[in-house]
């Protein structure tokens, strides 16, 4: 293998160079604590930057092998020595020529911690690290000098501060392993005590601004504390026992007036799908795996979706068993994002009304007086959402301020009055029973739940003009998918760019290897998170990225049913 000496003496070499020929250092170069291997030259130097990789044996890392665990704990590593790396390289990065030359990077995780491909530790205690360099030109002739101090210097620089047990704090290190353990160890216990999600005591909700995740100064934040009756214990393997509120299954409503942190409860529940990192908050907040937040969506489109259980005798004879529309009404996207998150196989609805479709959430009894039920063509929510538990096991978390019918069907209800949960649930039924609505229960069906669809291969298509596979990511939240733009901005639950990219490049694998006209989707889906799991996030794309993260198979189906090219069989 060539070395560090080979790697200077080449780049002297193409010093003044039209920059095609950095090519000539493609490949793996030996130095003397890791190997660094330089995947993919960028074309220019206002292109993207060029992938390299850096492989740093246990020998020379020294991390600790009981923290190093597959699984949980190499996770958790992963994500702290992902954060520590992209730290060092802004800090050492600078520009050293034309475009994007100097640039140094690697895809940082933020507050949520997800298996991803920037750092991957081994049980042993390697590592390899995967990241982006600018290689320097003036214009477009290169400038080997200092190219070769970015490659022979900065980066050693960076890895050497960022991956070594010796430039981490232990403390620190094992905290992001055992608390990533401990928070997939509670999520795991969820089932078996018959909760849907649970949020531990000491936790800080509030997060510093709708655009900034990180947690509200101590100073400012309310500690969470769980209203008494459903406080639970559980014992987990680092931590011990810890206590917090658990929220069964069923029909669970979240009142209380403006401002007293109703949302900020459910968006905790929202992210509870992933740990996240010591530091947070909500460490120790988790919500089942198969939970998902659905919300009217104006505009999107929907394609075959079944959404009769909700919505049926529209006006001029439109079908509302196979519905498609290129721009959905509120109450229509919100049907159909509950069907299609059945459809994927969701366990827990989450739905809040500032974001809800109110004519779809309900119909009180003077609107049920003055437009009869033959004029009216949607089944309002609130008298589907038992039958989604009681029928098909299917539970609901509500956020509501307006709407006291939903009192008639809850099973529990937690009061937020200055950031803090009351239980409630007692005093709600005998409201209900004293201030009767007097309102006509609308659904005269049991709620089915019909087959799944069959995506068509023909209308996922990847390419565009001569290229076979034409797919970029813009905005962290939209996907350019061959001739068409899918925007995923109202995906709650999709946390970051690596993510939306992982999805983009899952769904050219479900196109390429899967869809053959005759799979339904769940099972695209499942196929998907199988090849993942067996093989790895290398197996979407075979380029060695370090830009992907770990998604779950709601937020894919979101992609696939946001495609408007999107055609179903039958």
């Amino acid at each position: 293998m060539r070395n560090v000496a080979d790697l200077e003496q080449t780049l002297g070499h193409i010093d003044g160079r039209g920059y095609k020929a950095y090519r000539e250092i493609r490949g793996a170069w030996s130095f003397p604590h890791f190997q660094l291997h330089v995947d993919h030259v960028q074309g220019d130097p206002f292109a993207a930057p060029s992938r390299l990789r850096a492989i740093v044996p246990a020998e020379v890392t020294r991390l600790p092998q009981e923290e190093c665990r597959p699984g949980s704990r190499a996770v958790g590593v992963g994500a702290l020595l992902a954060r520590r790396f992209a730290s060092e390289a802004r800090r050492v990065a600078r520009h050293r020529g034309s475009g994007k030359s100097g640039s140094l990077s690697m895809e940082s995780p933020g507050q949520e911690v997800l298996p991803q491909t920037a750092v991957r530790v081994d049980r042993d205690g390697a590592v390899e690290a995967r990241f982006t360099a600018g290689l320097p030109a003036a214009g477009r002739r290169i400038l080997g000098r200092q190219a070769a101090y970015l490659l022979t210097q900065d980066v050693p620089a960076v890895l050497g501060a960022s991956l070594l047990a010796s430039a981490l704090n232990e403390d620190t290190l094992r905290k992001h392993a055992r608390v990533n353990e401990d928070a997939d160890a509670l999520r795991g216990a969820l089932g078996r005590l018959g909760l849907i999600a649970f949020i531990a005591d000491g936790a800080t909700l509030p997060r510093r601004t709708g655009v900034d995740e990180r947690p509200l100064d101590a100073a400012s934040a309310v500690l969470f504390r769980s209203a008494t009756s459903l406080r639970v214990t559980i014992s987990l393997p680092n931590a011990g026992e810890v206590s917090g509120m658990g929220i069964p299954k069923g029909v669970t409503l979240i009142v209380g007036g403006g401002f007293h942190g109703k949302s900020t409860v459910l968006r905790t529940l929202e992210r509870g799908v992933y740990n996240h990192r010591p530091g947070d908050g909500r460490e120790l907040a988790v919500s089942d795996p198969g939970t998902v937040k659905v919300r009217a969506e104006d505009g999107r489109s929907v394609t075959g979706v079944d959404i009769s259980p909700f919505i049926s005798n529209l006006p001029r004879q439109k079908d509302t068993w196979r519905f498609s529309t290129p721009n959905a009404s509120g109450s229509t996207s919100q049907a159909a994002s509950i069907m299609e998150a059945l459809e994927s196989g969701a366990r827990v609805l989450l739905i809040d009304e500032d974001t809800a479709a109110t004519n779809f959430m309900i119909r009180d009894r003077r609107m049920q007086a003055l437009v009869p039920k033959a004029a009216e063509p949607i089944t309002p929510f609130v008298d589907r959402v038992r039958a989604l538990y009681d029928q098909h096991g299917v539970s609901s978390v509500l956020v509501l301020g307006g709407s006291g019918d939903y009192l008639d069907v809850a099973d529990t209800v937690v009061a937020m009055q200055e950031y803090v949960p009351h239980h409630v649930t007692e005093r709600a039924r005998a409201i209900s029973a004293e201030w009767p609505t007097g309102r006509i229960r609308e659904a005269t069906s049991s709620f089915a739940v019909p087959p799944p669809r069959i995506p068509l291969p023909r209308s996922l298509d990847p390419s565009r003009g001569r290229k076979q596979v034409s797919v970029k990511v813009r905005d962290g939240r939209r996907i350019d998918f061959g001739s068409e733009s899918i925007d995923l901005s109202t995906v709650d639950q999709i946390v970051s760019r690596a993510q939306t990219e992982a999805i983009a490049a899952a769904m050219v694998l479900a196109r390429q290897r899967i869809l053959d006209g005759h799979t339904p989707l769940p099972d695209i889906l499942q196929r998907v998170m199988e090849i993942v799991a067996q093989e790895g996030l290398d197996a979407l794309d075979h380029r060695r990225r370090g830009d992907l993260a770990a998604f779950r198979p709601f937020e894919l189906a979101s992609a696939l049913n946001r495609i408007r090219s999107l055609q179903v069989a039958g």
